[in-house]
């Protein structure tokens, strides 16, 4: 089921979704990508996810799938999600987290991972 991201939104801590679309903005600018909406999550892929998000309570928790495990302040864990994939899941309660650091692990998932992997 795919949905708007306004209506995932709705309802949810509005810091907290301030957050998700200053994270969905860094995503939108690599490119051309498929936003998926699901009651739960908003996920972005090429051929394949590469990002995800969701809102608990007043944080920001995503999901970015890379070739090779990272290490961040933010992260909260990784784990190998193929035998090629590393999923970081991480969290941010404010809007300086979502740096420039950031906004190159994305553009590498959406070059590497998004794209798909075989």
């Amino acid at each position: 089921m795919t949905g708007d991201v306004d209506e995932y939104a709705a309802g949810l801590d509005d810091a907290a979704v301030e957050l998700l679309y200053l994270f969905r903005d860094r995503v939108l600018a690599l490119g051309d990508v498929d936003e998926r909406v699901h009651p739960s999550e908003v996920a972005w892929a090429r051929a394949r996810v590469f990002a995800t998000a969701f809102i608990v309570s007043s944080r920001l928790e995503v999901a970015i799938d890379l070739l090779r495990r990272v290490e961040h302040p933010r992260l909260r864990e990784s784990f190998a999600t193929t035998r090629k994939v590393w999923t970081h899941r991480m969290f941010f309660t404010a809007a300086d987290q979502i740096d420039d650091v950031i906004a190159e692990l994305l553009a590498e998932a959406f070059d590497t991972v998004g794209p798909g992997t075989r």
